[in-house]
């Protein structure tokens, strides 16, 4: 048996995974999807700041657009790391096309003009 907090809403259900992947204690279904989710194939939205040239500014936000697998951050964070991109960029710009061929990008999550 596992024990989960839920994360997809601020309830924060108590959650428990039987081994055959029953799930009890979530109030809503995504409790459910969540639970499964994390114990079989667990993924993660990345945040973080990519280096930027030709500004006042010495960096941009960026995030990934979708959920990676979990193993994968570090992997990422590597190729995130040496990224670099030119002002002006535009919030949801794509910095970084099909990171890791992983079918997410890396995104700006700010504009910045200067």
């Amino acid at each position: 048996m596992k024990e989960l907090i839920c994360i997809t809403c601020p309830r924060g259900c108590h959650l428990s995974v039987s081994d055959d992947l029953k799930v009890t204690g979530n109030t809503c279904p995504r409790g459910e999807k969540y639970a499964i989710s994390e114990l079989t194939h667990p993924t993660r939205m990345i945040t973080s700041t990519v280096k930027l040239t030709n500004s006042i500014h010495n960096v941009v936000p960026v995030m990934t657009n979708a959920p990676i697998p979990k193993e994968k951050i570090f992997d990422v964070m590597k190729e995130i790391n040496k990224a670099s991109v030119s002002s002006p960029i535009n919030c949801k710009d794509v910095v970084i096309k099909n990171v890791l061929n992983l079918g997410v990008d890396i995104v700006a999550t700010k504009t910045i003009l200067d």
